[in-house]
Parts: C-alpha cells; structure tokens; sequence
C-alpha cells in the first residue's frame, strides 16, 4: 500500500533562528508588530511503500533521523496518511 507522509522540521527552541528572526524584525517594518518568535523550517512530503502504517512509520522515522533532520540542531515531526 502506498502511503503519504508529511513531515516538519524545525530548529530546536534553545538555538538561535537567524531567519525567523529576520523575519521577525521584517513584520515589524510592515506595520505588524504583532506578529512575535517567528521560526523557520521545512516542510516535506513523499510517499511511502509499506505493507502497512507501522511499517511505513518506521521508514519515515529512520529518514528523518538519518538524513532530513539533523539531530544537534533540528527536531521534527510527521503524520502518514493512506
């Protein structure tokens, strides 16, 4: 069966975001000061072949933590539909 996964990487919290604070600092510029604590990251879909969810599960994690995140300065988090 195949299988869509939908994965967000973002830095971690404790390290400094240089986009996201130079966005920050851009909404400010555009008369939004309201908008606060932007951080930027990267959004990722592919699709899965798997005898079922578990499985498939297991693949996007061990693609996450060997090659789309990286674990020192990164975290992420996925959904798989199908």
């Amino acid at each position: 069966m195949k299988y869509t996964a939908r994965i967000n990487v973002m830095p971690q919290k404790a390290l400094l975001d240089p986009q996201g604070k130079a966005v920050t600092a851009t909404m400010k510029n555009l008369n939004l000061p309201e908008i606060e604590n932007v951080r930027i990251g990267k959004h990722i879909t592919m699709e899965v072949e798997a005898p079922d969810k578990a499985t498939a599960e297991e693949k996007v994690k061990i693609a996450c933590e060997k090659l789309l995140a990286n674990p020192v300065m990164e975290t992420f988090e996925f959904s798989i539909e199908g």
